[in-house]
């Protein structure tokens, strides 16, 4: 199986590296490092409050020579995406950085202010960017069907990309389905569960997809880490994933999953382990972490 997947007419890694949780003071070598091992899918957003260092980790590669600015696309974004569809009040950089949830967390009772912006209108706007040449590819996030469909039907320039929240315990069969029949690349972020989210109280220990009985079989058959045997499960599915690690060994190990495959029967097994388990959810962390309730999932 090859490492890239098809964008647009074009490839991306299918493993990139999510930037979302990496402290803004070790982001820069991590990324470095990252590049240097041979990643060249960086996935980031203003909301995580270290792109600046992001550009550092960028600039460090690009002066050792460990890549060209044709790889990195330091001048231009490779592909722009919607982060939710979720249209907040505007907070200017001067302001705010990262501007984040809260419109005034100084507020008495801070909480997210919705600006009714149609979904439609926002991606005029980032069809002008790619028109431009600021990007080379639009795209969305945490979409469900209705609203690609929908998308689909207005779009002048149609995304090239589609990132989900995807895991054994939240295959999207059907969603990733209907992004194939439109030829929309998939990026599964949280490729490995829960881990990112018991840190947040988002998520419990005992919900680690990495102790399953058929993950780890499939581990001992092929000598590889349930972690591995994951995420080669999400890019043996033809989705890119964009695991997130802050240590040298554990972004080798991430990429290593083009040498071996997963049986069929392991395929099945894995993707059986599916409950519908959403860890990233606005209508439970709106609420409780900026008191407002909005739900976009049904």
């Amino acid at each position: 199986m090859t490492s890239m997947i098809k964008v647009a007419g074009s490839e991306m890694p299918a493993v990139g590296l999510g930037l979302w949780k990496i402290d803004a003071e070790a982001t820069a070598s991590v990324v470095c490092d990252a590049i240097e091992i041979g990643y060249r899918h960086l996935d980031s957003a203003a909301d995580y409050g270290n792109e600046i260092e992001v550009g550092e980790g960028i600039e460090k590669a690009l002066i050792k020579g460990l890549c060209s600015r044709e790889d990195l696309g330091v001048d231009y974004l490779d592909l722009y995406l919607i982060h939710f569809p979720i249209s907040l009040q505007y907070v200017d950089f001067e302001t705010r950085y990262p501007p984040e949830w809260l419109f005034d967390p100084s507020a008495t009772k801070p909480s997210m202010q919705i600006d009714p912006v149609p979904l439609s209108e926002t991606w005029r706007a980032m069809e002008a960017l790619q028109g431009k040449g600021l990007v080379k590819n639009i795209g969305i996030c945490n979409y469900n069907t209705g609203l690609l469909h929908d998308l689909m039907a207005y779009s002048k320039i149609k995304p090239s990309v589609l990132q989900i929240e995807s895991h054994p315990y939240l295959s999207q069969e059907s969603l990733i389905r209907a992004a194939a029949n439109y030829d929309i690349a998939v990026t599964a972020f949280s490729p490995l569960g829960a881990l990112s989210y018991v840190s947040l109280d988002m998520a419990s220990d005992n919900e680690s997809v990495l102790e399953q009985g058929v993950v780890l079989a499939a581990a001992q058959r092929l000598n590889r880490t349930p972690a591995q045997i994951v995420l080669r499960w999400g890019v043996q599915r033809n989705t890119a994933v964009i695991p997130k690690t802050v240590n040298s060994d554990r972004l080798k190990e991430n990429l290593a999953l083009f040498d071996f495959e997963l049986s069929i029967e392991e395929m099945i097994a894995i993707s059986g382990l599916n409950k519908n388990r959403r860890f990233n959810d606005p209508g439970v962390f709106c609420d409780s972490a900026f008191n407002t309730f909005y739900p976009i999932y049904d």
